[in-house]
């Protein structure tokens, strides 16, 4: 039985961790908050820090928000890398930045352990029906070892490089996902606003070169004015500025990543943030003074 720490059970973590535990695996849990019941239920340990985790676990898997939290969870004062010994592998699944995984990576393999990010596209979608696509990035070795988790996690498995490359490509994804809800918005407002039934012309464009998961999934959100979050704009907007960000040290012009980000943005200053990213057609709609559907 392998033996799998996982620290952040939020929308991602819970589903991801439940598919784990699923598969046979004995959790060893840390969460900011109570992990969710029916995996300590399940068997799983929940664990005061995340230094205990690392102590128990052999693969240690983080998916937490951000940049910084992933540092405070590897190299804080109760820090996963605190409790490594040599041989384990950390596996960051959550969406930061290339540059500093890189750095993280290295001093990960300073205590001869593996270190692999594996960063997730799907949603709470996905993580529930595990079906995640999961794009990595380490050593051959280390991610032969880690795929029998991966496999039940996701679907769509890639080594793509080395360490900062599986960073690199969700940021790649979020780009393609963000500039793919502008468009569709704004194919479905100006259907809307042309007297056009929305939901039939999302249906009709599904059966073109113009279908796509995004005018699937989100062009329906759109039209049923459903903005539960299966992925908040707060989220996207942190991927967006590291598109940006990483734009600018590259010598990059990113234009269309730009104006996505500033819809976000202001659905966000519109108290939109914790929203489904679909919801960006809502900047789009107070600027035409029109909205797709009625609410």
């Amino acid at each position: 039985m392998t033996k799998v720490g996982f620290i952040g059970l939020g929308i991602m973590g819970g589903p991801m961790a439940t598919k784990l535990q699923e598969g046979g695996c004995k959790l060893f849990l840390h969460d900011l908050k109570n992990p969710p019941l029916a995996l300590i239920e399940g068997g799983a340990t929940v664990c005061t820090n995340a230094t205990e985790v690392a102590k128990r676990a052999d693969i240690i898997i983080v998916m937490v928000p951000d940049t910084p939290h992933v540092e405070e969870v590897l190299f804080g004062a109760e820090g996963v890398a605190l409790g490594l010994t040599p041989g384990k592998i950390v596996i960051d699944m959550s969406s930061i930045s290339p540059m500093a995984t890189k750095e993280f990576a290295k001093k990960i393999n300073k205590r001869q352990c593996d270190y692999l990010d594996a960063p997730v596209s799907g949603g709470e979608v996905g993580a529930r029906a595990a079906t995640l696509t999961i794009m990595v990035g380490g050593g051959q070795e280390a991610f032969d070892r880690a795929r029998p988790l991966f496999e039940l996690m996701g679907k769509n498995i890639t080594l793509v490089g080395g360490n900062g490359d599986g960073q690199t490509t969700k940021v790649a994804n979020q780009i393609i996902v963000a500039l793919n809800i502008q468009a569709v918005a704004e194919a479905l407002l100006f259907a809307s606003k042309a007297g056009a039934d929305p939901a039939r012309v999302r249906q009709a464009l599904m059966g073109g070169f113009a279908a796509s998961r995004i005018l699937e999934v989100h062009g329906e959100r759109m039209v049923k004015r459903t903005f539960a979050p299966g992925f908040r704009i707060e989220l996207h907007q942190k991927d967006l500025n590291l598109a940006l960000q990483g734009a600018k040290s590259l010598g990059l012009a990113l234009p269309n990543t730009a104006s996505a980000q500033e819809l976000m943005n202001s659905c966000a200053a519109h108290g939109m943030a914790q929203l489904d990213h679909s919801a960006l057609c809502q900047a789009i709609e107070r600027m035409s003074n029109h909205a797709i559907a009625d609410a």
